[in-house]
């Protein structure tokens, strides 16, 4: 059986991740422990910098933006050791590196469409190769049980 926590926290990122200007991708992130979220993020260019997400192009945009679990580690502001994150879509390398360093435990993602692994599978095997490594558990969680979007 589903929690109600694990629906509340998937449905909080995905509302987190709307707040996004990016045009193309827009990720949440929500850190919880036990039951209480202690940090949220979503992907966009750093504080201060000219928000033209929707004028620059793909590879200056990928230079320039934090992703969502990044923001949520640096907004967190605390240690973050035996936290869970929820997360809109699975981590790239250099996050899940950042996950694994900051100790949080448990990554929750949804089931990656065909269209999200066609373009990123790669990069999704060596994210899920280092959470096996240091013992980060991933939980794929069903699509049709958890998005709002259904």
């Amino acid at each position: 059986m589903i929690s109600k926590w694990a629906v509340r926290f998937y449905q909080m990122a995905e509302l987190v991740s709307s707040w996004s200007k990016d045009p193309s991708t827009q990720v949440g992130a929500v850190i919880t422990k036990g039951n209480r979220i202690v940090s949220v993020g979503f992907n966009g260019y750093p504080h201060g910098i000219l928000d033209s997400a929707d004028t620059d192009d793909r590879e200056m945009k990928l230079l320039k933006t934090i992703h969502a679990e990044e923001n949520a580690i640096l907004f967190a502001k605390r240690d973050l050791d035996a936290c869970n994150i929820w997360i809109t879509h699975f981590p790239c390398s250099n996050c899940a590196a950042k996950i694994i360093q900051t100790g949080i435990s448990n990554v929750y993602c949804p089931e990656q469409s065909k269209d999200f692994l066609s373009r990123w599978g790669e990069k999704i095997k060596i994210s899920a190769d280092m959470f096996k490594q240091s013992g980060v558990v991933v939980a794929w969680l069903p699509l049709s049980k958890f998005s709002q979007k259904n």
